[in-house]
């Protein structure tokens, strides 16, 4: 059996910052396991237009499939994640988002000392490199790069002149003061390329001697001596194998796969594990709930003129043209990530901070042979998100086989609260689509349609149609109170030498996409396991610099 100091499992927007800053002194032998393969190998995992293949393709993505049910008019939702170095932040849309400041402090509401907002900021800023906004709130030499993105059409332009018709701000900074307001997106994208977590902390450390990174390695199941955490089963190469860890292991496997790993460890709903004779290690009930994920419709607007969106320029010469100009320039929308203009606002007046997301994008998509591409017909989409969902669902396993997936039952616009919310995200941007410029442009609404006007007909559509942004947490929650899996230390209840660091362990989801908080989880869970083990040695540099908060004043709601 292999020995190592800590073994981190999953290489993706948590693991893969995990494993970097645990091996960063030389001190620690580090083992990240891995259950895809190494990201160079898949071409389109670096230019951002290949999002369009990564998040389809079952070599470098999991492609899950949810449970159908009620919530969904009984449809499966599809479940994408990625499988290989990088993880999700290998194949995602590459958008730069923390969410909001309001996030973070109800996560201190709920427990989690040590979460506020004052105390994440200073890791926010460590791991970024940016030129936008201000360094009250933004860092400057980190290692994610962060841009804003291109205006690749007319339509920004024409479309951000109505948001601001109908009383929208430009936001030059949504990840400052205020989140409110209209702007391009901040993406995850330099010069052309993604940035993930292989690429920025993997491939810098992959020639440490004390770090050894196992591709295709998938983790079956914990090992266990009592109730103390000494190892994990994997398999790679159709072998199976073990590796021990001496102080911690740090399951990064993600809202789906972390809490699959505990339940076929013994750890979870008794209930739940009975079902398939699995001895229960230790009960801890709230391994797997607490699912949540954006979930909304994507609306579809036509224009009655060409050369104002990107139709046509996905395929056939246009496409060629495009890629030319990429590989010559890495310019074009090739260069760019997905939802590149953004809305960020209120349901109604008595709300203080955004609590609805639209996610604009200058084309139209279609299926043809049951694959999505780019369509020629001129047009826009918009996708109408609640930010802060309140429904919860859950993820488990449904057999003791370590390679089967977990069910996943999404509990969709369960409480009036979504339900209200939802309805009024598509109102909104219906107010933006009906105002000058970009109305008189339109020759007609495409979807949800002019028949669709009601509440209860909105609900109906978003049932029916909706689907999610591919940001499930929460199945991991981190909490003092009886359903939390892991404290603020991130440390799993009544385990010893056991961690969870990523999207599973947010108490609810913030508003916004999910990667660069769980970057920000991998760095700030590094900082605590630093802390620890080298307390004979005094504070961690790393760990005393993220335990000072920046004071940040009473930020903007508006």
């Amino acid at each position: 059996m292999s020995q190592y100091d800590f073994i981190v499992i999953g290489s993706g927007s948590a693991g893969g910052v995990l494993a970097a800053r645990l091996s960063e002194s030389g001190k620690y032998k580090v083992l990240c396991l891995e259950a895809g393969s190494a990201s160079e190998r898949y071409i389109w995992s670096r230019p951002p237009g290949g999002t369009a293949f990564t998040i389809v393709n079952p070599k470098v993505n999991w492609c899950r499939q949810s449970t159908p049910n009620e919530s969904t008019a009984n449809r499966p939702i599809y479940v994408p994640g990625g499988k290989l170095l990088g993880g999700s932040s290998a194949i995602n849309g590459m958008i730069f988002n923390r969410g909001q400041r309001q996030d973070y402090d109800r996560w201190v509401q709920l427990g989690c000392h040590g979460w506020s907002y004052q105390d994440v900021l200073p890791i926010f800023k460590r791991l970024e490199s940016t030129q936008i906004g201000s360094d009250r709130y933004r860092g400057r030499s980190g290692t994610i790069k962060v841009t804003v993105a291109e205006k690749t059409s007319p339509f920004f332009d024409l479309f951000i002149a109505s948001a601001r018709q109908v009383g929208y701000p430009v936001n030059p900074d949504y990840s400052g003061d205020t989140q409110y307001g209209i702007a391009m997106a901040q993406q995850t994208i330099y010069r052309g390329l993604r940035q993930s977590t292989a690429t920025q902390y993997l491939a810098p450390a992959r020639n440490r001697p004390n770090l050894v990174i196992s591709a295709g390695a998938e983790a079956t199941s914990l090992i266990m001596e009592g109730k103390r955490c000494v190892g994990v089963r994997y398999c790679r190469s159709g072998q199976m194998q073990e590796a021990q860890a001496s102080r911690e292991v740090i399951l990064c496997a993600g809202a789906i796969g972390s809490p699959k790993l505990l339940e076929l460890s013994g750890i979870g709903n008794p209930t739940v594990l009975a079902k398939f004779g699995i001895p229960v290690l230790h009960a801890l009930t709230g391994v797997g709930e607490n699912l949540r994920d954006h979930f909304g419709p994507t609306m579809k607007w036509a224009f009655k003129e060409r050369g104002i969106s990107l139709a046509g320029r996905g395929r056939g010469l246009r496409l060629l043209a495009e890629i030319v100009r990429y590989g010559l320039l890495r310019k074009g929308f090739i260069s760019q990530g997905v939802a590149t203009l953004r809305v960020f606002t209120r349901s109604s007046e008595e709300v203080e901070q955004a609590d609805i997301g639209l996610l604009i994008n200058p084309f139209l998509m279609e299926i043809v042979n049951q694959k999505r591409r780019m369509s020629n017909r001129h047009g826009f989409f918009v996708y109408a998100q609640v930010q802060r969902p309140e429904s919860c669902g859950s993820v488990h396993i449904q057999s003791k086989d370590p390679f089967a997936d977990p069910a996943i039952n999404y509990n969709f616009l369960a409480t009036q609260m979504d339900r209200t919310i939802a309805v009024a995200a598509v109102r909104k941007a219906r107010e933006i689509a009906a105002a000058s410029p970009i109305a008189p442009l339109i020759s007609e609404e495409i979807e949800p349609g002019p028949q669709v006007r009601t509440d209860e007909q909105i609900i109906d559509y978003i049932r029916n149609n909706g689907s999610t942004t591919f940001h499930p947490v929460g199945t991991c929650k981190m909490g003092t109170d009886v359903s939390a899996v892991v404290d603020p230390q991130l440390r799993v209840h009544g385990i010893k030498c056991l961690r969870v660091a990523d999207a599973s362990i947010m108490p609810i989801i913030i508003s916004g996409n999910t990667s660069v908080p769980c970057m920000m989880i991998g760095e700030k869970c590094a900082d605590m396991v630093l802390a620890h083990h080298d307390a004979e040695h005094g504070a961690h540099p790393r760990a005393q610099r993220a335990a000072d908060p920046i004071d940040v004043d009473e930020v903007s709601t508006v």
